[in-house]
């Protein structure tokens, strides 16, 4: 149970982190959590949104990590080092890209037909 704790302990303290120092990490958690609300109002798409809500900030997590210890390694500007650094980047950016590609599938009919629903008693008034 201890071990457990610690790991918890440590995690939290990544997430943590990266919330306090990296941006783009609380600019992606306000969007997914905009994401769900949109889900929930509506009624559709919830479990996709979570997944790739999870994914785009697992993976900017994965990439804050990957800019410390390239940081730590490579102190002065290195070719290898801007790699390593662009590739997480990237991975962030696809996921995100493909994030939006999903929710578009899984909440775009719904909403065009909230926002159809919506136009027809504004221009009906």
């Amino acid at each position: 149970m201890a071990r457990l704790r610690a790991a918890l302990t440590y995690a939290w303290a990544g997430i943590a982190h990266t919330w306090q120092h990296q941006p783009n990490f609380r600019v992606e958690c306000v969007i997914g959590g905009l994401a769900v609300a949109l889900a929930i109002w509506l009624e559709t798409g919830l479990v996709a949104v979570l997944v790739m809500s999870a994914l785009v900030l697992s993976l900017e997590l994965v990439n804050s990590a990957i800019e410390a210890v390239v940081d730590l390694a490579s102190p002065e500007a290195h070719p290898l080092a801007k790699v390593a650094k662009d590739a997480a980047a990237g991975a962030t950016l696809l996921a995100a890209i493909v994030s939006v590609a999903v929710g578009l599938l899984a909440m775009g009919p719904a909403l065009v037909m909230k926002l159809r629903a919506l136009w027809s008693i504004l221009t009906s008034v």
